[in-house]
């Protein structure tokens, strides 16, 4: 939004034009900033309470460096996923404060931090599934939850997971990532009242169909409160959960 609009805007709510409630739902509607390749939604925070995050990948270093640039300017928090060492060295150049996570390949800015918004736990199957199960757990910690690792506790042998079931419903939400058959947020879901995001992973050998095997599995899962996501989606369980938490402490 340029500065003659905001003007504009402002000077309606002094002269009564313009309802208070009117403006706000313009300033969250309106404003974003057009890059040519990119169309950044710089006020997603007043709507969603989170800026919008970056997926990285299928962008070039320029196009991402330029995105990261664009949305310091209007934010105190910034995410970006699926970001590669190459792509952390390159936006490090320009903004040296960003910080890297290589295990989830997040990268983020967060200067200030953001409220406590609940718990969460965060369970694997296996160690083969922590890039995605980290990329929940990372997102959800720069987001502001308090965040319980429960990692390598899959069904094949599913009495790890039976002495965490304590631990588990002390935490207001649960993300399960699985691949292979999947099994596991079924299992989980039929062990705790909380609610359940399942993400599936591509992990797995031929048969498993580069996840599509155990987002099945999920989506058919007979235990109550289970919802799913997409393949790999670690940050879409992370907001979901989000969403989830603000729902139940405001």
């Amino acid at each position: 939004m340029n500065k003659d609009r905001l003007k504009k805007i402002l000077e309606q709510v002094h002269d009564g034009c313009l309802d208070v409630d009117d403006a706000c739902h313009i300033f969250e509607t309106l404003p974003f900033e057009d890059l040519g390749f990119a169309k950044l939604d710089t006020h997603r925070a007043l709507r969603d309470h989170f800026p919008e995050v970056v997926f990285c990948e299928g962008k070039s270093v320029e196009q991402i460096v330029a995105i990261f640039k664009q949305l310091d300017i209007h934010n105190d928090l910034i995410i970006g996923t699926r970001a590669g060492p190459l792509v952390y060295a390159a936006v490090r150049d320009q903004m040296p404060e960003i910080q890297y996570h290589e295990a989830s390949r997040v990268l983020y800015v967060k200067r200030a931090a953001p409220v406590t918004s609940g718990t969460a736990t965060v369970i694997s199957a296996g160690t083969a599934d922590l890039p995605v199960a980290e990329e929940a757990a990372v997102c959800l910690d720069i987001m502001g939850v308090k965040v319980e690792r429960i990692y390598d506790v899959g069904v094949a042998g599913i009495h790890r997971l039976f002495n965490q079931v304590r631990e588990i419903n002390q935490s207001q939400v649960v993300i399960v990532v699985a691949g292979m058959d999947g099994a596991l947020a079924s299992v989980v879901g039929g062990l705790t009242k909380r609610p359940v995001i399942a993400v599936p992973t591509s992990v797995g050998y031929g048969a498993s169909f580069n996840g599509l095997a155990a987002l099945l599995t999920m989506l058919n899962s007979c235990a109550g409160g289970v919802g799913v996501v997409n393949i790999d989606n670690g940050y879409g369980a992370a907001a979901l959960a989000v969403a989830i938490l603000r729902t139940f402490n405001g």
